[in-house]
């Protein structure tokens, strides 16, 4: 059995210059921040990554730099579906996977519409896995154009394949979460779940890690998390840190992935705020939200002799 590594896998954001023009520079620090800050796995070119804002081109230059700059330090994933054609997709995957990618990742929402049925998605995932040979891939529950839940029965007909290594769950429902732990078991399959609410017990339950997106703000503090949960001597943290992180959680959503930038510019990383994705006006007390979040983080990082990153001239150091 070849499975991912488990524990943290940001989905990563995309850095643009003062010209909404990919930033490579800002992509190598972001990837070395989030390797220094404990992750296990990168998840590149996802929503995060505003990946329906960009070009073919654009997707593979993205992909290609995080890779280059990984370096096989930790493995790295992508998304390789953007069509609901699947010789365009199988095509686009099977560039991905010539860059270095441990898998390519297939959005959901791409190769049916709202109105097909399980049935018919399953035709077309095996119609894709024909065309891209013995390619790792993985799933996205990607909840643009639309969101297509993977019912524990097609994650298990899936899973048996042996093709399919990462599975983004973004279901956000506990019960449900718990039935395709069960349905993969056995299999190279992990559940990587999304939902800060629900991811520690998910873990629990057997989930190989999580993708939230507020690891792009705060990866120590999931990194920490992650590796002393089962610590006997740390449960009263781990708890108190869990329930901080669902606090949190409930903030950084509005005019994300523009807020975790600002964040990480706080942070005193070298990236600017842009973005393509429009966002709506941050009012004062938007702005206030996002500083008490840093305050926390600082305290939390603080409380529990967390190493955080610090950021000097563009240079990432403890």
């Amino acid at each position: 059995m070849n499975q991912l590594p488990t524990g943290l896998w940001p989905v990563m954001l995309t850095p643009f210059k003062d010209d909404n023009s990919i930033d490579i520079d800002g992509i190598k620090n972001l990837t070395e921040f989030y390797i220094a800050a404990g992750a296990d796995g990168l998840f590149a070119n996802c929503l995060s990554s505003e990946m329906f804002q960009l070009t073919d081109e654009e997707r593979l230059l993205v992909t290609k730099t995080v890779v280059a700059t990984a370096n096989t330090r930790v493995p790295v994933i992508a998304t390789g579906s953007f069509s609901a054609e699947i010789n365009t997709s199988a095509s686009f995957i099977k560039q991905l996977y010539d860059l270095g990618v441990a898998a390519a990742v297939i959005s959901t929402s791409q190769p049916c519409n709202e109105l097909e049925t399980d049935e018919e998605f399953k035709m077309k995932m095996e119609n894709l896995m024909d065309q891209t040979g013995n390619i790792p891939l993985g799933l996205y529950e990607c909840p643009v154009p639309y969101k297509r839940l993977v019912s524990s029965e097609t994650l298990k007909w899936l899973a048996e394949s042996g093709r399919f290594y990462y599975h983004k769950d973004t279901s956000c429902i506990l019960d449900c979460i718990k039935e395709k732990i069960k349905a993969v078991e056995g299999t190279n399959l992990g559940i990587y779940n999304a939902h800060v609410p629900t991811g520690v017990e998910s873990i629990r339950l057997g989930a190989r890690g999580l993708s939230p997106i507020a690891a792009n703000l705060y990866p120590e503090l999931f990194s920490y998390l992650l590796k002393n949960l089962n610590d006997t001597g740390k449960q009263q943290e781990i708890e108190h840190l869990n329930n901080v992180l669902d606090i949190m959680d409930t903030i950084i959503h509005h005019n994300y992935p523009f807020t975790a930038k600002l964040f990480l510019q706080n942070r005193g990383l070298g990236i600017t705020r842009n973005g393509r994705i429009p966002r709506l006006a941050m009012s004062t007390h938007d702005y206030n939200k996002l500083d008490a979040i840093m305050r926390e983080f600082r305290q939390l990082s603080e409380e529990l002799e967390i190493d955080i990153i610090q950021f000097k001239h563009k240079e990432i150091t403890l």
